[in-house]
């Protein structure tokens, strides 16, 4: 894995991903994901999949298999049951950290179905949230699952470290993952009459993505709900908030298919 030495800013707008529309599924790609392959558009950094996804209350994903890969699960709204081979079983929801390293290999499901599990009223909501995907630093690594409450923490607008295997991360990241090169940070920014801001990592490859609401960042301009983008040798951009809105920012130090 290597990096590139000239700075480039890419920007790529919701409107214009790939999308998957089933009955129960609507799920829009920044990469190329299943059925949908463009070979110029397959990853940033080490950054395989960054996929929004509303399912239908009572469906969801049946059990499906992974390996190799540092799975991320961020809920936006609604709540989200994931359970796996390994016998986890947990409700996702706003506010929760939660990944899952499928390594050596890992069967799991996640549906929008939470009643199911605590015996309450069956709800009519749709679960919103976006999974993401990064390469770990090596093949065969033992399957395992993370998640810890982080609302506090999001709370205070900052830049928040979420899931992290970077070194420098360490003592204050909510999970760790299997990738010593990559590092993602939410930031909840409630904008309103003092607007919020935050800066970029410096890194030589950076991803951004509007998960909600509007920002304005440094060198670009507007950016809305499902907008992305991409840095290279890059990053220190000042991102503004004038009204409530949130950001998923991958940091990465190295990229695919280079050693």
């Amino acid at each position: 894995m290597s990096t590139l030495t000239t700075p480039h800013i890419d920007v790529h707008r919701g409107g214009d991903r790939m999308k998957t529309r089933v009955s129960w599924l609507d799920s829009k790609h920044s990469f190329s994901f299943g059925e949908h392959y463009d070979p110029d558009n397959t990853h940033h950094g080490l950054l395989l999949v960054n996929n929004e996804d509303i399912v239908s209350p009572g469906q969801g994903f049946e059990t499906h298999p992974h390996r190799d890969m540092e799975i991320v699960t961020w809920v936006l709204g609604g709540s989200l049951v994931h359970q796996d081979s390994l016998g986890h079983s947990g409700v996702i929801y706003p506010g929760l950290a939660q990944r899952m390293s499928a390594g050596t290999g890992i069967l799991h499901s996640e549906k929008n179905d939470s009643w199911r599990l605590d015996r309450g009223t069956e709800h009519d909501a749709p679960v919103h949230f976006v999974q993401m995907w990064v390469v770990p630093d090596e093949p065969g690594l033992e399957p395992g699952y993370q998640q810890l409450e982080i609302d506090d923490e999001l709370a205070r607008g900052g830049l928040v470290t979420v899931a992290s295997g970077l070194p420098r991360y360490r003592d204050r990241t909510a999970i760790a993952i299997g990738s010593s090169h990559s590092a993602m940070h939410v930031a909840r920014l409630a904008g309103g009459e003092t607007e919020q801001d935050i800066d970029l990592p410096d890194a030589p490859y950076l991803h951004l993505f509007v998960a909600r609401g509007e920002v304005e960042m440094e060198g670009v301009g507007p950016l809305y709900a499902g907008d992305a983008v991409r840095l290279t040798r890059s990053g220190g951009q000042r991102v503004v908030a004038h009204g409530p809105a949130e950001i998923l920012v991958w940091e990465m130090h190295a990229r695919l298919g280079s050693s």
